[in-house]
């Protein structure tokens, strides 16, 4: 992975410094809060409901165990004892003080760590595939790509002040892992047939108020022009995007104005004027960064068979085990060799994506014996080891469930996607936490969770959708009536290569309503499945209208039921 040389450190370092000297005159009183906010979120840190949380940047989500003992230690230290990944594969830490982060942001800067640009009107932290490098389907390892843009967009003075926040994807692999459409700018790596690296971008997605699909505006860039290009495709936005509306700022709004063409106009005109200039990449760039994604040291290894796999395993453990082999673990470049994702998403116990000190602490130590000291954050709050001995997969395993990192549910209906809502965040309207818990503990049979087969369930606790549920199979919104907690239900979202934005099925529900809702639109699918037939592919065939039917009439008759019974007994 990469690793800091001198200018990466001392920008860092000197960042700690003037945060130290910011916070210490916000804590005096001479610098007052709206003078201070700014710089603070420059930092990552925001202000919450009840307290400060700390967004710490994971680029493009790859760790290495060293990093991760350090945010477990952090995590203890200065918070309570857990992290939260999210889906943008950084960590937060929901429970920091305000004279505590310079102290922790210094310990970040000694692993090669920071908050920079995870918050605030810039170019947040650059986001791609969990399996770079490795995963079975890819065209191109899109690691060098990553960290030469997240090079050239750290501190970019001319993009501080953007209209509003912006987030790339970055995909080269058939398989889209990275929700690339969905996001303001989506790179698509991949090679010609001359074998040269090329791209093709898609801008304007987004989820939030107004959720789009990013739209094809370049293709077949040389990757040498990658960052020339999107320097004019900012300066458009930068020039063109509204900031009178906070509600409108997003590129999503200016592209759909102006028409995908029109933009894609503007942005070539732009180019056209410094697309030869000195913003390119360079073979000797691409060289001096590549050097630190070569291959780990693999071993000449045997591909196992499926049954060489079990042969391991005792006839107590082979049920288990099947599943895990299954669910979690996915093929790779390397024979001999898989990548292991580890559930972050125990039934009913914790929030999705919390991960405590301790686990932290026990994964690092999984990644240092199995994975050449490395790790991954998935934009589905999960983590992966990439690069595992197709012989050692047992033994990780029965490790793995010492520390409820082994649940076989990965693209089950209770690998769920949720942001910390309205326990945590102030923006939020509604709790996503106590939803998530209550589906999977009512959703809690592993085999029937695998007769259902893949189902995403996301949600998220207001509009702004950092629980993506615009692109969950089934997704659950949180809005406010009147002051109270209700909860929206949308069907048909899909992420990957044929990436759609669900539908409202109609009014919303009551809290406790919402695990029947989801027991009646599965039992729906259950009902009119085809053999083998996935949720999403049902819903396509039969439409929503039998979804929404289950849905309202069933959940209708229990309540007037359940209100019966109250007024009888009062």
């Amino acid at each position: 992975m990469y690793k800091y040389d001198h200018i990466d450190q001392t920008l860092v370092d000197q960042r700690v410094i003037q945060f130290r000297d910011q916070v210490a005159r916000r804590m005096n009183g001479t610098l007052a809060e709206d003078e201070f906010k700014p710089l603070r979120l420059q930092n990552g840190l925001y202000l919450q409901r009840h307290a400060y949380m700390l967004r710490v940047a994971i680029p493009y989500g790859l760790l290495s165990a060293k990093q991760l003992r350090v945010l477990a230690e952090i995590s203890e230290k200065y918070d309570r004892g857990y992290g939260h990944f999210t889906t943008r594969q950084n960590i937060q830490f929901n429970w920091v003080t305000l004279e505590n982060t310079p102290e922790i942001l210094a310990e970040l800067a000694k692993v090669e760590m920071h908050a920079i640009q995870t918050s605030g009107n810039c170019i947040r932290n650059i986001t791609s595939d969990a399996f770079a490098g490795v995963a079975k389907d890819e065209y191109v390892d899109t690691r060098p790509i990553c960290e030469l843009l997240r090079q050239w967009s750290t501190n970019h003075p001319e993009f501080a002040h953007l209209p509003r926040k912006f987030k790339f994807a970055i995909n080269g692999a058939k398989e889209d892992r990275t929700v690339l459409l969905c996001h303001d700018v989506g790179v698509e790596l991949k090679k010609n047939d001359a074998g040269e690296l090329i791209a093709n971008l898609y801008a304007g997605g987004g989820m939030g108020r107004t959720p789009i699909l990013g739209s094809l505006i370049k293709q077949d860039l040389p990757w040498q022009f990658i960052p020339s290009y999107l320097t004019a495709l900012l300066r458009v936005y930068n020039r063109f995007g509204r900031r009178d509306n906070i509600y409108k700022a997003r590129i999503k709004i200016l592209v759909k104005a102006l028409g995908p063409e029109e933009f894609a106009r503007q942005v070539e005109e732009e180019w056209s004027h410094i697309k030869n200039g000195d913003d390119n990449f360079t073979q000797y760039e691409w060289n001096r960064v590549a050097q630190h994604f070569t291959r780990p040291a693999y071993k000449t290894l045997p591909q196992l068979s499926g049954e060489q796999l079990m042969a391991s395993a005792s006839d107590e453990d082979k049920k288990a085990y099947s599943r895990w082999l299954e669910r979690n673990v996915k093929p790779h470049q390397v024979p001999g060799y898989n990548s292991v994702i580890l559930s972050l998403k125990p039934h009913g116990t914790v929030a999705p994506g919390d991960a405590t000190a301790a686990q932290m602490m026990a994964i690092a130590d999984l990644a240092d014996q199995y994975s050449f000291g490395e790790l991954r954050v998935t934009h589905e709050q999960n983590l992966v080891l990439a690069d595992v001995e197709q012989n050692q997969l047992f033994e990780l395993w029965q490790a793995a469930k010492r520390h409820f990192v082994a649940l076989p549910n990965i693209g089950l209906l209770t690998d769920i996607i949720a942001c910390p809502g309205g326990d945590f965040c102030s923006l939020a309207n509604a709790k996503s936490l106590p939803i998530a818990k209550a589906v999977q503990e009512h959703f809690d049979n592993l085999d029937y969770l695998f007769d259902l087969g893949d189902i995403s369930l996301n949600i998220s606790g207001c509009i702004n959708s950092c629980g993506h549920h615009h692109v969950g199979n089934i997704g659950v919104l949180g809005v406010d009536k009147d002051g109270e907690e209700w909860y929206q239900i949308t069907l048909g979202g899909e992420q990957g290569s044929q990436a759609a934005i669900g539908k409202v099925i109609g009014p919303s529900f009551y809290a406790e309503q919402i695990p029947d809702v989801i027991t009646h639109i599965i039992n729906t699918y259950v009902a009119n499945r085809h053999e083998g037939e996935s949720f999403i592919h049902s819903y396509r065939r039969i439409g929503m209208l039998p979804f929404k039917e289950a849905a309202y009439k069933n959940v209708t008759k229990k309540f007037q039921a359940e209100m019966a019974m109250t007024e009888e007994n009062t």
